[in-house]
């Protein structure tokens, strides 16, 4: 019997372990994947505490995956894979194909959206068995270890970006520079934007502009951040990937006329905007979810393009537990990734 390695936590909240389980064949429409990364994303650990309804335990996370094509299910090449091929998968894991959203074309926003880690077993493992709609073509020149986060953390970034309302030459504000914002610090540079990064600390600021940033701000200067924003010229559009409404909040005011806020950071608290702060200039507030099979492509190609590449820890498997309280923790910089072998 052939085997494979997962990391899994028995319980909600529990520590990651190790198990070994039988490998298992790809049913009709499926592919299996040997995992060569698997990022660890922040919203792993809304199913790790079980924060969210459907989690089963025991839980395998994961759905930042890099890895090859190793089995291909009935029908799955149907799908243009083919054993070998290097591919991601994300937080889009599998759709329905049928419910409104699917039949338009907006397949990340399935209501039955197949998530690795909740809706079946994740990349914390040797191995995984994913829908054939949910994989994404690796380019040859991007390592797995960097191609997992942007199966996510990147395709967030990117295409909230190249969604928004702003065009090459306008003036783009990144809120938050950690493991969302430094990627999108970069995308905004290589999309032609003016770019403003955001954040706590005069300490950031040459960071920043390492990332190529045109100009920085640091929210605890005593400038407020929607005025230094004004003396801008105004934010066509703020890319909120910081998980504090408070802060998402302080930056309405720093749009332009017609200026949108794109919100990328999860956070529980309302946000405290009121009616006239949109009405008025004509501002926009929103949403943003991940990004389909083939917006991870693109994200990809573009990164490869540019020379884009997260800045990652890399552990092995064995370490999955440690690795997953690091990133909890705030300590790493900037996305933890697992590698196996």
């Amino acid at each position: 019997m052939s085997t494979y390695r997962v990391a899994q936590v028995a319980a909600a909240g529990g520590t990651f372990e190790i198990a070994e389980r039988e490998v298992p064949e790809p049913g009709p429409g499926e592919v299996r994947i040997a995992v060569e990364a698997c990022g660890i994303c922040h919203s792993d650990s809304l199913f790790v505490e079980a924060a969210l309804p459907g989690v089963r335990f025991p839980l395998v996370p994961g759905h930042e995956i890099a890895g090859r094509v190793e089995a291909l299910g009935e029908g799955a090449d149907g799908r243009n894979l083919k054993v070998g091929d290097r591919v991601a998968v994300g937080w889009f894991g599998g759709s329905c194909g049928y419910c409104t959203p699917c039949r338009g074309g907006d397949f990340v926003v399935c209501p039955r959206l197949k998530v690795p880690g909740w809706a079946y077993d994740g990349g914390f493992a040797d191995q995984v068995v994913v829908p054939a709609d949910a994989p994404a073509r690796i380019p040859e020149t991007l390592a797995a270890s960097d191609a997992a986060p942007m199966a996510c953390a990147g395709v967030t970034t990117f295409n909230g970006l190249r969604r928004s309302a702003a065009r090459p030459g306008d003036l783009v504000a990144v809120l938050g520079i950690g493991g969302l914002g430094h990627l999108g610090v970069q995308y905004a540079v290589a999309m032609g934007f003016e770019t403003v990064a955001i954040a706590r600390g005069a300490d950031k600021a040459d960071f920043a502009r390492r990332l190529g940033a045109h100009h920085y701000v640091d929210s605890t200067a005593g400038v407020a951040v929607a005025d230094a924003l004004q003396a801008l010229g105004g934010a066509r559009a703020v890319l909120a990937t910081a998980g504090s409404s408070d802060a998402i909040t302080a930056a309405v005011d720093g749009l332009g006329p017609r200026g949108e806020l794109v919100v990328i950071g999860a956070a529980a608290e309302p946000l405290g905007i009121s009616p006239v702060q949109l009405l008025m200039s004509g501002r926009v507030v929103r949403g943003h979810p991940s990004g389909t099979a083939q917006d991870v492509e693109d994200t990809m190609a573009f990164s490869a393009l540019h020379g884009i590449r997260p800045m990652t820890e890399v552990v092995p498997l064995d370490e999955a537990d440690a690795a997953y309280r690091r990133m909890l923790s705030g300590a790493a910089r900037f996305r933890m990734v697992l590698a196996t072998g």
